[in-house]
C-alpha cells in the first residue's frame, strides 16, 4: 500500500511538472541598437553657408553626430513589449525634440499575438508609410529622401496585423492625428491601412484633423530582385491636405559587388501641388552611395548627392553666396550596429 501511494504521488508530480513545462510561456529578452556619425562638405557651396538640402537629418557640415539608438524587446508567450530610445541630432529630429520624455522615446509599444495570423499592437510605433526609416543602419543611403522627410515619422495608436496567406498581409490602424506623437487634445483621429503582397505594399492614410483640413496619402513601397546581385527598390506617394500637398517617386537600384561592398543610387523626383497656385517648384535629387561592411557590425558609407530644383532659383546659395537652384555634397558616414 505504501509503495502504491509513493508511485501514485510520483506519477502525479510528473504530470504536474510536464503540465507546468507546457503551460509556462518562454521568456525572451533582446537588446540591439546602433551609433552613427558623419563628415559632410558641400561641393558647390561654402560649408559655412548655413544651408542644407531640406530633407531630414544629416544637415550639418564638418564632423557631426547622427544618433545613438537602443532597442530593448521582451517577449513572454504571446505577448511582448518594445522600448526604442534615441539620442543625438538625428534622434531629436525624429522625435521633434520635445515630445514624450524630451525626445528620447522613438518607439514604445506592447503587442499581443492573438493567433498565428493576427497581432495587435498599441503604443507609439514608426510609420508604415514610405521606403526609408529613421535608423540609418536600416537604410542603404545615409541621407534621406524628400518623400521620407515629408511623411510622418511615427504614430501613436492601435494597429492590427493580419497574415491572410503566405503572400498576402493586411494592416489596419486607428491613431492620433499626423505627427501627434504624444497626446491628442483635438478629439480627432487618423486611420491607416496597408495591403501587402510578396514584399510589395500599398499604404493608405486618412486624417480628418491634419492641419485643420481633410488629409490623405496613398503610398506604394516595394522592390524586386532583378538578379542575384541587383535589387531595385521603388517608392511613390501622393499626399493631399484640403487641396494642397506633395507627390513624388523614387527608385533605389542597389548592386552588390561582393559580400562586403555594395553600391546604390537613389533617384527621386518630388514636387508640391496646390489648387490655388500654379507651377509650384519640384526637385530632382540623385544620391550615389557606397556601403562597405567591416566585420558584420561597422558600415562605412561614402555618398555623393546632387539636388536640383525647377522654378526655384533661390533654393540654395552657391560658393559666392549667390542664389542657386542646385546643391551638391560629399558625405562619409560610419554606422556601428550591435
Amino acid at each position: 500500500m505504501k509503495q502504491l501511494l509513493t508511485l501514485t504521488l510520483l506519477f502525479a508530480t510528473t504530470i504536474l511538472i510536464a503540465q507546468d513545462e507546457t503551460t509556462t510561456p518562454e521568456k525572451k529578452f533582446t537588446f540591439e541598437g546602433s551609433v552613427d556619425a558623419y563628415y559632410q562638405t558641400y561641393l558647390t557651396a561654402s560649408d559655412d553657408s548655413g544651408q542644407s538640402f531640406g530633407t531630414a537629418f544629416a544637415g550639418q557640415t564638418g564632423f557631426a553626430l547622427g544618433m545613438g539608438n537602443i532597442i530593448a524587446s521582451y517577449e513572454s508567450g504571446k505577448v511582448g513589449a518594445v522600448l526604442d530610445l534615441v539620442t543625438g541630432p538625428r534622434g531629436a529630429g525624429a522625435t521633434f525634440s520635445n515630445d514624450i520624455v524630451d525626445g528620447i522615446v522613438n518607439q514604445a509599444y506592447a503587442y499581443w499575438n492573438v493567433s498565428e495570423k493576427t497581432t495587435l499592437t498599441m503604443g507609439r510605433f514608426n510609420t508604415f508609410l514610405g521606403y526609408e526609416v529613421i535608423a540609418p543602419a536600416a537604410n542603404f543611403n545615409y541621407s534621406t529622401s524628400y518623400l521620407f522627410s515629408h511623411g510622418p515619422f511615427s504614430h501613436v495608436g492601435l494597429k492590427a496585423d493580419f497574415a491572410l496567406s503566405d503572400d498576402f498581409s493586411l494592416m489596419l490602424a486607428v491613431m492620433n492625428p499626423w505627427d501627434t506623437n504624444d497626446t491628442s487634445f483635438t478629439g480627432e483621429y487618423s486611420f491607416g491601412a496597408q495591403l501587402g503582397y510578396s514584399g510589395q505594399f500599398l499604404n493608405f492614410y486618412y486624417d480628418s484633423g491634419n492641419n485643420g483640413g481633410l488629409g490623405f496619402e496613398v503610398d506604394y513601397t516595394g522592390g524586386f530582385d532583378v538578379s542575384e546581385d541587383l535589387f531595385l527598390g521603388i517608392n511613390a506617394a501622393y499626399n493631399d491636405n484640403d487641396g494642397s500637398g506633395f507627390y513624388g517617386a523614387a527608385i533605389y537600384p542597389q548592386f552588390a559587388t561582393s559580400d562586403d561592398f555594395s553600391i546604390g543610387l537613389r533617384g527621386e523626383y518630388f514636387g508640391y501641388h496646390d489648387k490655388d497656385i500654379d507651377d509650384l517648384p519640384s526637385v530632382f535629387a540623385a544620391t550615389l552611395t557606397g556601403s562597405y561592411t567591416v566585420d558584420s557590425n561597422l558600415i562605412i558609407k561614402p555618398e555623393i548627392r546632387l539636388d536640383s530644383w525647377s522654378n526655384n532659383d533661390a533654393a540654395y546659395f552657391d560658393a559666392d553666396g549667390e542664389d542657386a537652384s542646385s546643391l551638391s555634397a560629399f558625405t562619409l558616414a560610419a554606422i556601428y550596429r550591435f
